[in-house]
């Protein structure tokens, strides 16, 4: 069942959620709008000629201040983060969606896939300018959504690679025991 916005503000008031910093307005009728954060990460083409599931690539990594404006050239792919860090509990599943504003701008938002029971930490957003135009978006300003929905019984929680994440984080897949077996 996804929670409510009115279940979603109880359980942060009762530190059961927990979503620093919180805005009362993000509260949506089943949702909670996060915001972009600081710290981007963009693949270095020179360094990193083909993205690998066997190691990591290298990055330019930005941090642009809250209020400041983020330029996206078209047809770029980018690593943002979210400003908030959050904390669910194991009973408790949630997923990421783009804001429809932000996708009307021709940039798509996907996300870190399912957040797992137990995640805590700040949200890895996969920013896409699907125009032909650059896009500028705001640092701090609402994204995406994060859509809270309980689990039939509670989970041993996430343990996984990216959990206490902050900031952008690239992808971690060479740490799958697949990866070793290739």
């Amino acid at each position: 069942m996804i929670l409510s916005g009115q279940t979603i503000e109880r359980m942060i008031r009762r530190d059961q959620i927990l979503i620093t910093p919180f805005k009362e307005q993000s509260i949506q009728p089943a949702s909670v709008d996060l915001c972009l954060g600081d710290h981007f990460l963009i693949v270095d083409e020179m360094s990193t000629p083909v993205l690998s599931s066997r190691k990591s690539a290298n990055y330019h990594e930005m941090y642009i201040s809250e209020g400041e404006v983020m330029t996206i050239p078209p047809k770029t792919f980018m690593l943002a983060t979210t400003l908030e860090q959050i904390r669910l509990p194991n009973e408790l599943t949630a997923f990421v969606e783009g804001r429809s504003s932000i996708g009307r701008l021709g940039v798509f938002i996907q996300n870190a896939g399912w957040i797992d029971p137990g995640f805590a930490g700040q949200i890895t957003l996969e920013l896409f300018n699907a125009n032909r135009v650059p896009v500028q978006l705001i640092v701090g300003m609402r994204v995406c959504q994060l859509v809270i929905a309980e689990v039939d019984q509670t989970t041993g929680g996430y343990d996984g690679k990216y959990l206490f994440q902050k900031g952008a984080t690239s992808s971690r897949v060479y740490l799958d025991r697949e990866a070793e077996k290739s």
